[in-house]
């Protein structure tokens, strides 16, 4: 009786243990951050796309072998995109508060980023007419983290504000 006491609770550790590392990087994980900082701004929820996800998917997979941080094409460029990556373990909603952060450098009055900063993430986060959204990640070969999400339609047109 005891053994079986022993594996049941090991079971359940392990159990909760699978169901905290994936946390934070399904599906609604990554929606629910994107439309936290679009709500901030008035702009309408974003979805999930399982198209735009396996192209994310299959895009991060290619990146295994270096997890550099170079753009695809978009697929064509139908599709926006953010990239993110980490030396360690980076969860989805991490990679979209990296992006989010952002924020502080851009000025909607002006529509620019601060001398020197990069706000071109967060105003895909949080562009209007982008409705939909997929993401991919992978742990790369050297032991980092790589992180896609792709935007339809995509955003950031040159002189045009996210919202």
């Amino acid at each position: 009786m005891e053994l079986s006491s022993k594996l049941s609770s090991s079971l359940f550790f392990f159990i909760l243990f699978a169901l905290t590392a994936s946390a934070q990087n399904s599906p609604q994980d990554y929606v629910n951050a994107h439309n936290a900082a679009r709500s901030q701004v008035g702009v309408p929820n974003i979805v999930w796309n399982y198209t735009v996800a396996s192209y994310a998917q299959n895009y991060a997979n290619q990146r295994k072998a270096d997890c550099q941080l170079v753009h695809s094409d978009g697929n064509g460029g139908k599709y926006g995109e953010n990239l993110a990556w980490s030396s360690g373990d980076l969860s989805g909603t991490d990679a979209v508060k990296l992006w989010v952060d952002e924020k502080a450098y851009y000025h909607y009055d002006s529509n620019t980023c601060d001398p020197g900063k990069v706000c071109g993430h967060y105003t895909q986060v949080v562009w209007k007419n982008s409705a939909s959204v997929g993401c991919g990640k992978v742990r790369c070969n050297n032991g980092g983290t790589f992180i896609g999400c792709n935007y339809y339609p995509p955003g950031n047109y040159r002189g045009q504000r996210p919202y």
